[in-house]
């Protein structure tokens, strides 16, 4: 689809395959922020075979690893909406007490205007980048 903006080839793709890629949201007040899209423009889990939503949920699962190894957030947010854009895609979001949104949703109300740590998080995103990529370097998750 020409007008589906996960359908283009946007943001820092960390690592893709036929079926799948990861990108990294460039979003300033959340630091590694991730999007595990499906590259098929189609909308619902359902629309995937039992076999491609595994493999999926197991991308989506590798990328929270990552980050909790890596980011040590107090929490993470895994979400698949689609409401804006109907496209299969989850989002993988670090969270921490001190960030703009906690405890609401990284979309809800702001609690705080800023966050002492942002910056010492940024300088994370390269060893982030480098854990994703071993994480998701199995044969297995390559597949399509």
């Amino acid at each position: 689809m020409n007008n589906c903006e996960l359908c283009q080839q946007q943001g820092d793709v960390i690592v893709q395959t036929d079926a799948w890629r990861v990108v990294l949201v460039n979003d300033a007040h959340y630091p590694g922020f991730c999007r595990v899209i499906w590259r098929a423009h189609i909308q619902e889990m359902t629309d995937l075979t039992a076999t491609n939503r595994a493999l999926l949920m197991d991308v989506v699962w590798q990328v929270e690893a990552a980050i909790r190894e890596v980011m040590q957030p107090r929490k993470i947010n895994v979400a698949s909406l689609g409401n804006a854009v109907p496209h299969l895609h989850w989002h993988v979001i670090p969270r921490y007490t001190d960030d703009m949104h906690f405890p609401n949703p990284i979309w809800g109300q702001v609690e705080r205007s800023t966050n002492a740590h942002s910056q010492q998080r940024h300088g994370l995103i390269p060893a982030l980048k480098a854990a994703i990529c071993a994480r998701l370097a199995d044969p297995i998750l390559r597949k399509s």
